[in-house]
C-alpha cells in the first residue's frame, strides 16, 4: 500500500507520512492510485456536504470549495496560475514558457485565471446544492486525478530530472490503462448518464488541452498537469449542473 500514501502525500494535504524517500519504481506504481485519491477526496467533500445539510447555500457552497481547495493543498491552482502566466508571456516560445512557469511569481493573467476558475467552481456547486446532484463530489475529484494518469500515460514528460520525470519513467503501462477503465466503468456505474456525461467532458477536455501542451511544449511539465486538473474539474461540474 506504499504506492497509495505516496499517491496521498503528493496529491492532498492529509497528514500522510512516509518512513523515508520513495523507490523511484514505488514513485511511478503510486500514479496508479490517484484515482483511489480522488476517492478519498470525494468521500470527505460527500462527508462536509451531509454535515453542511440545511446551512445557507451561499456558505454551504463557499465551504465546500474551501475545503476542496484546502484539500490539495492549492497544489493544482498552483500549477494553473503558473501555466497561465507561462502562456500569456511566452509568446509562443517553448524555452520561454518553461523558464516562466519556473518563476514563483504571479501576474495578473495568473490572478485573473485563477478568480475565474474558481468562481465558475463555486457557481456549479451552488447549483449542484440546488438540484440535489452532490453526487458530482465524488466523482469529478477522481476524473481530475484520472487524467493526472492519464497524461503521464500519454505525453512525454519534458523537465529532465525530478519527481515528475522518476513518475514518468517507472510508471507501470499497462496497469495504468487497465486502471483508467475501471474508473470509466466505475464512473458511469455509479452516476448514470451524469457520469456519462461527466466522462465526456473530462475526455474532451482532456484531448485538447493535451494538444495545446503538445504544440507549445512538446510534452507535459507538473504545472501544466496541475492545470490539466483544474481546468477539467471545473469543466466537469459546469457540465454536471447544466446537464
Amino acid at each position: 500500500m506504499l504506492p497509495f500514501w505516496i499517491a496521498l502525500q503528493f496529491l492532498s494535504s492529509l497528514p500522510v507520512r512516509l518512513p523515508g524517500m520513495p523507490e523511484p519504481a514505488q514513485l511511478g506504481r503510486s500514479l496508479l492510485f490517484y484515482p483511489l485519491a480522488g476517492v478519498v477526496f470525494g468521500g470527505l467533500l460527500c462527508g462536509l456536504d451531509a454535515w453542511l445539510s440545511g446551512a445557507p447555500l451561499l456558505l454551504h457552497a463557499a465551504l465546500l470549495l474551501t475545503a476542496w481547495v484546502l484539500l490539495s493543498g492549492g497544489l493544482h491552482l498552483d500549477g494553473l496560475a503558473d501555466s497561465a502566466d507561462a502562456w500569456l508571456g511566452g509568446f509562443g516560445d517553448r524555452e520561454r514558457t518553461l523558464l516562466i512557469m519556473k518563476d514563483p511569481r504571479s501576474g495578473p493573467i495568473a490572478v485573473v485565471t485563477l478568480v475565474l476558475v474558481l468562481l465558475l467552481k463555486f457557481s456549479a456547486l451552488l447549483a449542484l446544492i440546488e438540484q440535489q446532484q452532490t453526487l458530482a463530489l465524488l466523482i469529478v475529484p477522481v476524473l481530475g486525478r484520472g487524467a493526472l494518469l492519464a497524461l503521464f500515460l500519454t505525453t512525454p514528460y519534458v523537465r529532465a530530472g525530478g519527481l515528475g520525470q522518476a513518475l514518468a519513467d517507472h510508471l507501470p503501462r499497462r496497469a495504468g490503462w487497465q486502471v483508467l477503465c475501471a474508473v470509466a466503468l466505475g464512473c458511469v456505474l455509479v452516476a448514470g448518464w451524469a457520469g456519462l456525461v461527466g466522462l465526456i467532458v473530462a475526455a474532451l477536455g482532456f484531448i485538447g488541452l493535451r494538444r495545446i501542451m503538445l504544440r507549445r511544449l512538446g510534452g507535459c511539465t507538473g504545472d501544466t498537469a496541475g492545470a490539466l486538473l483544474e481546468l477539467l474539474e471545473m469543466a466537469v461540474l459546469v457540465a454536471w449542473a447544466l446537464s
